[in-house]
């Protein structure tokens, strides 16, 4: 069974990078969340001097038994589909991969499909497929279990590449149903608040998601514990995102956040372990109505707000160049007495 051990961040440095950054040739404050960026980055890795090294993004992919039921406008078919897409380079994540110069690896959660061995792909499944959480458990115990494993696994293979900070994206059809239900069991949220059109439902779609999941809700008669609704309506590949969030946090890297459903899994990380937020950058608001409440449960200040709902982690490698600006500020502008200007604002 896989356990984690995260040590909170030591905030004894934060006045000293504070000061640092408050000395910079600039009007205090002037360079707003760049500056609120570098701190977060400085008091993770304990340095004046923050570096980022080797960033990666890990798209997990998997089915989910709940997409039986309708409750998506794309069929299941999409998910190994966009395997195939993500490892030739056409889709957003890849394109957005290759401009910054970002590691992209992809992993098989538990796409309903019997993969090749591609070369490209890391093969992680545990079943072709999560089962229907409107009649059972998403998962059982141990296949959590080994999910969280898993998605460390992959962290841990980054981490000894000298990746530092890392990003994470999501392929699975019907995984808002999922975030949906664990922001709705997870923080006591009404439903009708945490449902919306995922991949593009029209108003009628929604009302009938919004039906199956109040029924999957009262069908639950679990014991009410973080791992055991986590395993109940989750899916293999956001488990596995969580587990790599929690090994994230326990190297002390930097975790940039993305969307909706990459959120998500950060409800279900900071349930088990709260300490991992102390390792979150939030990279940008995404366009699903719930995801700014999940902001709000979780303290979110996003980066970016450009009505984005790809998932994949388009968002968080879209934000990343700004994460840079934020490490190259504190490292490269001059101190007042450096370069010998008069300090005349504050």
């Amino acid at each position: 069974m896989k356990t984690f051990s995260i040590k909170r961040t030591d905030k004894t440095i934060a006045a000293e990078i504070q000061a640092k950054i408050d000395d910079l040739t600039k009007p205090k404050g002037s360079l707003g969340l760049l500056e609120e960026t570098a701190l977060k980055v400085g008091i993770i890795q304990e340095t004046l001097t923050p570096t980022l090294s080797k960033p990666y993004n890990l798209v997990f992919a998997g089915d989910h038994g709940i997409a039986d039921e309708g409750v998506s406008a794309t069929v299941k078919e999409v998910t190994k589909q966009m395997v195939y897409n993500f490892i030739e380079g056409g889709a957003g994540v890849s394109v957005f991969a290759r401009q910054h110069g970002i590691g992209l690896k992809v992993i098989d959660a538990g796409v309903d499909h019997d993969f090749e061995k591609i070369p490209e792909l890391i093969h992680k499944k545990i079943a072709r497929g999560t089962r229907n959480f409107l009649h059972e458990s998403a998962m059982t115990h141990e296949e959590l279990h080994l999910a969280l494993e898993r998605g460390a696994e992959v962290v841990d293979e980054i981490h000894a590449e000298g990746c530092n900070i890392v990003s994470f994206g999501e392929m699975g059809i019907g995984n808002t149903s999922c975030s949906s239900m664990l922001m709705t069991m997870l923080h006591n949220e009404p439903l009708e608040k945490t449902v919306g059109a995922g991949s593009g439902l029209n108003s009628e779609g929604v009302r009938h998601k919004l039906d199956v999941l109040s029924r999957a809700k009262t069908n639950y008669k679990g014991d009410g514990s973080a791992f055991d609704l986590i395993a109940y309506f989750s899916g293999y590949e956001m488990a596995m995102i969580t587990g790599g969030m929690l090994r994230a946090a326990e190297l002390g890297m930097v975790i940039v956040v993305d969307g909706f459903n990459i959120t998500a899994a950060l409800l279900s990380a900071a349930a088990l372990h709260p300490e991992v937020l102390d390792y979150c950058l939030f990279s940008h608001k995404s366009n699903e109505g719930a995801h700014s409440q999940m902001l709000d449960i979780l303290g979110g200040k996003p980066l970016l707000q450009l009505e984005m709902r790809l998932g994949e982690g388009t968002g968080a490698l879209v934000a990343y160049p700004i994460i840079e600006s934020a490490v190259c500020m504190i490292n490269n502008m001059s101190s007042f007495s450096a370069a010998k200007v008069t300090r005349s604002f504050s």
